[in-house]
């Protein structure tokens, strides 16, 4: 057996050779520890990330011819992401900022990276699984020793919201990538990861958790859609419930306090988290239509919090306060119109467009039966990062920034590979 080329793309990569094998236990354990480590450690994915490099120099030759395999998706990919970084390198280069900023847009090329490795090394996708699921047992213990210990919002090894967001990731994955007949464990994780949502305390990820629950609903096998949609109902009712009824749950939601920031805001004060939110909207909004052709300069929403008095104190790098450091918007849109105007609106549009019609291509074509594989939770992962990003700059942040590029180039893979085996399978059965 040879290692596919040009002619045949879909055919298997030889399994009988020592070399392959090795490399593809490797890549196993790599798609293991992205969602097992991401959260539940201080490494985040620097384990993921030094695994995939070890096996793609030790394994070079074998992502070079699966090129074919990776077909349209691998310049698409490139493309989104050279363009990401070239705008980001222009962007700096106009507002006379240093090379650093640009590190959360260079991590775009890990997505046709992983993308390659995945159709080279065709590790189990059932390893992701598994990792999604031990990630969010995991971090549910390290966010209840946090809360229990005296920490009003459990922020694992990064920040609340980040916390909460990557959370969500991996239940997507959990719900998505899953096996028949894992319910039990999907459950189990499901609690982990609202568990660890609860303690965080972030309310941003709500709109993205419902969303997720209602797509899981839509695409379980249980009976009628009349049935289904029953027992959405009665999970978010028992969930309101529970949630409303028990001080110390209404406490971490922080539902008193949304209330009392409401109230504040119609009082004209800002100074709460749903007012400084809104502050900055208008403060990126101010600065779009300000410098619409280039922005401030990506990384350096700060600059246009220059715009409020007690920004522009002397020694305002010093100043007590803390909303003129933050360095984002809070929110994907706001982020990229006020630091690269324009053209940073459209790169947004194409870094969750681009991998969306991507998923939604690969999952038309997959062969599965329902709502559900790779694709379908690469279509979750980028609509779960749009509704986050209501409330969160998602790129702003080294972790949502790798998770994100690392999964869209690692699911469009496991879809690649996945498909490529439904069409060699009955070529081998009808050979045989």
């Amino acid at each position: 057996m040879t290692p596919p080329s040009s002619a045949n793309p879909a055919a298997p990569f030889p399994s009988t050779q020592p070399r392959w094998q090795l490399l593809q236990l490797i890549a196993t354990l790599a798609l293991f520890v992205l969602p097992a480590a991401v959260i539940s450690t201080p490494a985040n994915l620097l384990p993921f990330g030094l695994l995939l490099l070890l096996s793609t120099v030790l394994g070079a030759g074998y992502l070079w011819r699966a090129r074919a395999l990776a077909g349209p998706a691998l310049p698409l990919l490139w493309a989104l992401a050279l363009v990401a970084i070239g705008l980001s390198v222009l962007s700096i280069w106009q507002a006379g900022l240093v090379l650093e900023d640009v590190d959360n847009r260079s991590r775009f090329l890990v997505m046709p990276w992983a993308l390659l490795w995945v159709c080279a090394l065709r590790p189990s996708m059932q390893a992701l699984w598994w990792g999604a699921l031990a990630g969010l047992l995991f971090t549910l213990a390290i966010a209840a020793y946090q809360v229990l210990g005296g920490l009003g919002r459990a922020e694992g090894f990064t920040n609340a919201i980040v916390l909460a967001d990557t959370a969500l990731v991996l239940m997507a994955l959990l719900v998505f990538c899953r096996q028949p007949g894992r319910w039990g464990l999907i459950g189990l994780g499901l609690a982990a990861g609202g568990g660890v949502i609860l303690l965080s305390g972030s309310r941003g990820v709500w709109p993205a958790l419902l969303v997720l629950l209602v797509a899981m609903a839509l695409s379980v096998p249980w009976k009628t859609g009349r049935f289904r949609a029953g027992a959405l109902f009665g999970l978010l009712l028992v969930a309101a419930t529970l949630v409303l009824s028990v001080p110390q749950l209404r406490e971490h939601t922080r539902l008193d306090e949304l209330r009392s920031d409401v109230e504040r805001i119609e009082r004209g004060d800002v100074d709460s988290s749903a007012g400084a939110r809104l502050e900055r909207l208008q403060i990126a909004w101010d600065a779009f239509l300000e410098r619409p052709l280039s922005g401030v300069g990506i990384g350096n929403f700060d600059a246009a919090m220059q715009r409020l008095p007690e920004c522009r104190l002397p020694m305002a790098a010093e100043s007590p306060e803390p909303r003129c450091h933050l360095g984002h918007a809070h929110n994907d849109l706001a982020e990229w119109a006020a630091t690269q105007g324009v053209p940073g609106v459209l790169l947004l549009l194409c870094v969750y467009g681009l991998p969306l019609w991507l998923f939604i291509h690969l999952h038309r074509r997959s062969g599965e039966n329902g709502f559900r594989g790779p694709a379908a939770a690469g279509v979750m992962l980028v609509i779960s990062y749009i509704f986050c990003g209501m409330t969160q700059s998602m790129f702003a942040h080294q972790i949502t920034a790798s998770t994100y590029t690392a999964l869209v180039g690692v699911l469009a893979g496991l879809s690649l590979v996945d498909r490529a085996q439904r069409v060699v399978a009955p070529e081998a059965a009808s050979s045989s």
